[in-house]
Parts: C-alpha cells; sequence; structure tokens
C-alpha cells in the first residue's frame, strides 16, 4: 500500500453488490479510499464496509437510488460531508457502476421500462458526474459501465443493449470535455458475468452458463474477479494515457 494511494478516494455506485462490490474491494486493498452507494440492501453495504477494512481499506457506505436523478444534489452534499470528515476536500475517481437489467423483447418492451433503463444506464451517468464535478480533482479518472451487448445483439435485449451503446458515446464525449481538466474518462463492457444480476440467470441457470461459455473464446462465463480488477486497474498511473477507450472485459465472447 503506498503513501500515494492511502490519499486517494474513489466514488462507487452499485458497490454492494457484483462487479461493483468487486471493484470497491479491489481499491480498498490497493489502499484507496471509497465511498460507495447501494440502493436499498443496507445488510449486504455493511458486509462490503467489513471486508474492504480487513483489506485495510477505508470505505463509506451511501444509500442513493441511481433512477432519482433529481437527488443527486443531495447526494452531492452528503459526499462534500464526508470528505471532510475524512479530512479531504475533493476526491479523484469515479466509477458509474448502479444498473439495472431488461429482458425485454421489440413487442413486449413498454415505455416505462425503457425510460428506466435510460435513468439508471444513462441519465445517472451523466447528472452524477455533473453534480459531482466540483468535488473531483483535475487529473482524475472516470469509469462508466457498458456491456458486450453494445457489439452485438441479442433477442430480449432491445433497451439494455442500445442503452448501453449510448453510454459508450457518452464516455467519448465526456473525455472531450473534461479533457481541460485532465480527466480521463473510459468504459469497461463485461460480458455476462455470473453475478445476481438478471435474477443471477446467467450464474444459476446452468443452461445459460453453459450456453455463454460456448460463445465465448476461453470457455467459461466470468465472475466479477474477472472485472474488478480491470476497474481498479484503469483508475491507477499505469493507464494513465489511457483516454476514451471501450475496454470488454468477457473473455472474448462472439468473436
Amino acid at each position: 500500500m503506498t503513501e500515494t494511494n492511502q490519499n486517494r478516494i474513489a466514488i462507487v455506485t452499485g458497490g454492494s453488490r457484483g462487479i461493483g462490490r468487486d471493484t470497491v474491494l479491489r481499491l480498498a486493498a490497493r489502499g484507496v479510499q471509497v465511498i460507495f452507494t447501494y440502493n436499498s440492501n443496507r445488510a449486504e453495504a455493511d458486509k462490503v464496509v467489513d471486508l474492504a477494512a480487513k483489506a485495510g481499506g477505508r470505505t463509506q457506505a451511501l444509500q442513493l437510488d441511481a433512477g432519482k436523478i433529481e437527488s443527486f444534489g443531495v447526494f452531492a452534499d452528503t459526499v462534500r460531508n464526508t470528505l471532510a470528515a475524512w479530512g479531504a476536500g475533493q476526491f479523484d475517481y469515479l466509477v458509474n457502476n448502479a444498473g439495472i437489467s431488461s429482458a425485454a423483447t421489440l413487442e413486449a418492451i413498454t415505455e416505462a421500462e425503457m425510460d428506466a433503463l435510460y435513468a439508471v444506464h444513462f441519465k445517472a451517468p451523466l447528472f452524477l458526474t455533473q453534480k459531482l464535478l466540483p468535488l473531483m480533482k483535475d487529473g482524475g479518472r472516470i469509469v462508466n459501465i457498458s456491456s458486450g451487448l453494445a457489439r452485438f445483439a441479442m433477442p430480449g435485449r432491445i433497451g439494455y443493449g442500445p442503452i448501453k451503446a449510448a453510454v459508450e458515446g457518452l464516455t467519448r464525449n465526456m473525455a472531450v470535455e473534461l479533457a481541460p481538466r485532465r480527466i480521463a474518462v473510459n468504459v469497461v463492457a463485461p460480458g455476462a458475468i455470473a453475478t445476481d444480476f438478471s435474477g443471477g440467470i446467467v450464474r444459476d441457470n446452468p443452461e445459460v452458463n453453459k450456453l455463454v461459455a460456448s460463445h465465448t473464446a476461453l470457455g467459461r462465463v466470468g465472475g466479477p474477479e474477472d472485472v474488478g480488477p480491470v476497474i481498479a486497474g484503469l483508475l491507477s498511473d499505469d493507464f494513465g494515457w489511457v483516454n476514451a477507450q471501450r475496454i470488454e472485459v468477457a473473455g472474448g465472447v462472439h468473436i
């Protein structure tokens, strides 16, 4: 753990489970202090705090519903107060990870479902970043989360896939606009990951798990532990010259 990392602070949305959880713990193990959000499951968030403490990292769990854009101003104030309690005025890294799933087809998707996907996956990274920018250090780094489904199509992803493609466009535009502040912005696109996302279908359904593995060059489904280190790595100085890039972390799916 370096002194430099001990002084660095990250914010990770959706950090109580899955990829976000692994990212929080990877950062904590590197000595980065982490503020992470959870939506409703405080017990799981507390578990992450405990695990991070065992790894030697300081974390704080804050409640946030990423679909409620109107709450972001209050959330930013809470972040400011947390930073002050830690003896800091700004943070270094932002990971816009919070998300919801959708398996709707073209015939079945509703306007309400599409609006929810748009709010959580596109408006939240845009407007949460906007609200937090005054608290972010120049030279910081942002990672947004996309999906392999932004590159290839599958039935039942008529809303989710295209909105993730929009996140990739958002990332490039953010990188251009934040360049004067030397803030780098990249996007990580995981493949199908064995978590509780989408009702745990990839993790818990043997047929789906086998199907995904059969289309993946490395022959298996990915786990959070395959993605978290990549996100944590992109935030480090080792990747300081990587900017406005899409990094697919999927074991070579649908090459």
